[in-house]
């Protein structure tokens, strides 16, 4: 697979005509594809925006030429499977071959908002998997003519289809950061995506993806892995630290944040945030080089698709920057 570097467009910070603005600049610079988070709400509060990611993304479609992926959404809480399998479709058969899903288990910060009970990790990882079959059943059926039904432990499908379809289903890709998820995502999903990490932890979940994908007789290399990377490029070191601490205080939260309901709450956890806390977690540097050479490492490692976020409000500069001295030299 060719090795593709797209934006990651952070709805949770600009307004949606801006981001649209943004991706599409983003691509005359040499970015291609964008992805964008399912937010019901911001990390923090100063970032200040929330938008609903399938109009942006059906935006986007119109706009740019690239990959469109919801890097990621959570079918499990405020959406049944069958309205995001629904949306998907719909996209994917807009713009066809451009469209891919993805998928994750959810944070209260979104997801607790329709006031259902919230469940601890197991449980929500099961509900996601569950998700996931739901979704590829009305996929598959939808594709051959056919109606279809399901009953799970945690949702109902009475017998139904999808009337809007491409010709080919979306990819269905698994967000994951622990081992067990990363196995079953190999079995289950098209593919992985992850934020970045150390390496050696990020092999260890390569491999455990390409252990469950091996166990049901597929082949892993074919399946594709992608990457979110956060970072803070500003014209000076001083800057890009500023940055990191104002905007997104919350790459330097050394802990889970999947039970935090309110941004409010994260504002006040960001008061604890030190400049030393990015340290491993978040490059932050005025240097392209020091930016590109910690990409290079993920792209040495066997991402195919990498989508790059600077935190900072300095898009454009950025995008600049980053299209004229680091995304040529990138090499696979």
């Amino acid at each position: 697979m060719d090795l593709t570097i797209g934006y990651a467009a952070m709805l949770e910070q600009f307004h949606p005509t801006d981001i649209i603005a943004l991706s599409e600049y983003a691509e005359t610079q040499g970015f291609s594809g964008v992805m964008a988070a399912d937010h019901f709400q911001p990390w923090v509060p100063q970032q200040g925006q929330s938008a609903f990611v399938w109009n942006v993304l059906s935006a986007l479609g119109e706009r740019t030429k690239g990959d469109l992926g919801p890097g990621v959404t959570a079918p499990t809480f405020r959406w049944h499977p069958a309205m995001v399998a629904q949306a998907s479709a719909t996209l994917a058969a807009m713009y066809p071959g451009r469209h891919w899903l993805g998928l994750g288990s959810g944070e209260a910060l979104n997801e607790h908002i329709i006031g259902q009970y919230w469940p601890e990790a197991p449980e929500r990882i099961n509900r996601m998997f569950e998700a996931i079959d739901v979704i590829k059943k009305l996929f598959a059926a939808s594709l051959a003519g056919k109606d279809v039904k399901h009953s799970g432990p945690f949702y109902k499908l009475e017998s139904t289809r999808l009337w809007t379809m491409p010709e080919v289903a979306p990819e269905i890709l698994v967000a994951t950061a622990g081992p067990v998820t990363a196995k079953r995502a190999g079995k289950h999903a098209d593919g992985l995506i992850t934020v970045g990490a150390p390496l050696e932890k990020i092999s260890m979940l390569f491999g455990k993806f390409d252990d469950g994908a091996r166990e049901v007789g597929r082949d892993p290399e074919s399946m594709p892995k992608v990457l979110q990377i956060h970072l803070s490029w500003a014209e000076t070191d001083e800057e890009a630290m500023t940055n990191a601490m104002t905007e997104w205080p919350n790459g330097g939260m050394k802990f889970p944040k999947a039970d935090i309901r309110s941004p409010f709450e994260f504002e006040q956890i960001a008061k604890l945030v030190r400049p030393e806390d990015f340290e491993g977690r978040m490059v932050i540097s005025s240097d392209p080089d020091v930016h590109r050479a910690n990409i290079q490492k993920y792209v040495d490692l066997g991402f195919d698709r990498i989508y790059l976020h600077n935190v900072g409000r300095n898009q454009r500069e950025w995008i600049d920057v980053f299209g004229r001295d680091v995304l040529p030299k990138l090499v696979r």
